[in-house]
């Protein structure tokens, strides 16, 4: 893949494929790389009538662990913090909301080694808000 040494367009290419799988998983997606100045939502979707923050991690390989494990508590806060701000912009507060987590790998030699292959692992409700917002 093209950029596949390319650690944004690596990251990019995650996030990609993680906002079509949650669609065929039947989340709609409402924003993609949402600024805030606390920090960037990577996906807000709907999920029924639940708002979703969903944190995408994605790695080349897992020599360090599987990417969907790498949000810590310091990540977790800072995406609390800005999930409170969009609620609160988009006039969503008071709504009911998760955080999701979806860790993406890359396969080696995914079909027959001719196009990288990925493995999507969606994590529901991965963490409760975190204080300090």
């Amino acid at each position: 893949m093209q950029g596949m040494d390319d650690p944004k367009a690596f990251g990019k290419k995650g996030e990609e494929l993680a906002a079509k799988h949650l669609e065929k998983l039947g989340y709609k997606v409402l924003d993609k790389n949402y600024r805030t100045p606390v920090g960037e939502l990577d996906i807000v979707a709907m999920d029924g009538g639940v708002v979703v923050f969903v944190e995408v991690k994605s790695r080349r390989d897992t020599s360090f662990g599987a990417p969907e494990l790498a949000v810590n508590a310091h990540k977790r806060r800072q995406l609390t913090r800005a999930a409170y701000l969009y609620l609160t912009r988009k006039r969503k507060a008071g709504m009911p909301c998760r955080f999701d987590v979806v860790g993406i790998s890359a396969v080696p030699g995914g079909a027959g080694g001719a196009k990288p292959a990925y493995e999507i692992k969606v994590i529901r409700d991965a963490f409760e808000a975190a204080g300090g917002y």
